[in-house]
């Protein structure tokens, strides 16, 4: 099937794909209300599986990492699998209330922006392949990764793609939000966490009791002075600060979470370096105790601006009067781009509140989403990644 003759197709596919819309709510609403953070995602995968094989896939299995896999198979077993990505764990304990709401136009519940809606589109799939008449030469394969945000630092997907046994042909990695992201290079990145513990010092007599949060202050002081270049681009995201008990005690612990970004693998280890003898000064300065743990990492990695899936994703958007933004992406997308696998991240739908317990998702921009989902497969499977 050539590139435009499908392209002619996707507005129809639109309305195809609404006719099962009451499926693809179903199965979000049913991924979505089972908590899963991450390293205790064991039960969601187990759903996931299970629903795979309702959904009549052709092979259901696990890898060596409890990674939940669909294959749906191709025309031609000489083509390379084509890989399409979500990620099942969220941040929220098991202890939060994950019932999810679903009004006419939204979904709302935690975790249904990240990741529930992009899980549940991909359980859907099958049903909207079989609706659609479409098949391709390429295997597809429907990957739950496990383990991906936070300290997880995207282990399901590492090993997913490191013991793959044959070629990939490209991938396409699935975000609930938001609709018309293109992302198809990653940042190298360093994400830190900093903890002081003024109680764990034996033997140590202050003059003054040293407050473990105006301690982290001190070392977010330092951070916030830096020099940090515009070319390469880099910046550091003072993301997370905790600390202490009750109004009227000095604080004896607290933790500070940050992120190192830059399009430079060189730039990110200068400002780690910076930040580490920043962190090991104030502690020697106040005669406290920090401990600096990296929690995950990531080297930079791309596509160019007019690789030849990146210039078809657009033409498939701009099909759909979608508005493509880019911008980079520090998720399941750099593990396959950093194995020259081209690969790009693409988003559902429109939501709000990301990452609250009261996110929301609109309904009717996902089926859009997923007919673009569908056009990059075709683009894929005509030959677009395969010079």
């Amino acid at each position: 099937m050539f590139m435009n003759n499908y392209l002619e197709k996707l507005p129809s596919f639109v309305d195809t794909i609404e006719s099962i819309k009451e499926t693809i709510i179903a199965n979000i609403v049913l991924i979505g209300q089972i908590p899963a953070p991450t390293f205790k995602e064991k039960r969601r995968a187990g759903i996931f599986m299970d629903r795979l094989a309702e959904c009549r896939v052709d092979e259901c299995t696990t890898d060596g990492y409890r990674n939940p896999i669909g294959i749906v198979r191709g025309t031609s077993s000489s083509k390379p699998p084509i890989f399409l990505i979500a990620h099942i764990d969220t941040i929220f304990a098991r202890d939060v209330d994950h019932n999810f709401i679903v009004e006419e136009n939204s979904i709302t519940g935690p975790g249904v922006t990240d990741n529930s809606v992009g899980v549940g589109v991909l359980l859907s799939l099958p049903e909207i392949l079989r609706k659609l008449k479409v098949r391709f030469q390429s295997d597809l394969v429907l990957a739950g990764v496990i383990q991906s945000i936070g300290k997880g630092n995207l282990r399901g997907v590492r090993h997913l793609v490191k013991t793959w046994p044959t070629p990939i042909r490209g991938a396409v990695c699935i975000e609930g939000i938001e609709l018309g992201r293109l992302n198809y290079y990653s940042d190298g990145m360093v994400r830190c966490e900093v903890e002081c513990n003024i109680s764990a010092l034996n033997g140590v007599k202050h003059k003054f009791k040293p407050n473990a949060i105006l301690v982290l202050n001190e070392v977010i002081n330092q951070i916030l002075k830096l020099r940090l270049p515009q070319r390469p681009r880099a910046r550091v995201i003072i993301g997370k600060v905790a600390g202490g008990f009750k109004h009227g005690d000095i604080a004896l612990e607290s933790t500070l979470g940050f992120e190192i970004q830059s399009d430079s693998d060189k730039m990110v280890k200068l400002i780690f370096n910076d930040i580490k003898d920043i962190i090991e000064a104030i502690s020697h300065e106040y005669e406290v105790e920090l401990t600096f743990k990296t929690i995950s990492n990531l080297k930079a990695s791309t596509l160019t601006y007019n690789h030849p899936l990146v210039k078809s994703t657009r033409k498939v958007m701009k099909e759909l009067e979608i508005n493509p933004a880019g911008g980079p992406c520090e998720s399941e997308l750099s593990i396959f781009l950093s194995r020259k696998i081209p690969a790009i991240t693409l988003g559902i739908t429109n939501g709000e509140n990301h990452h609250q317990k009261n996110a929301q998702v609109k309904i009717d921009p996902m089926f859009k989403g997923i007919a673009q989902i569908i056009g990059v497969i075709m683009a894929i499977d005509s030959g677009v990644c395969d010079e």
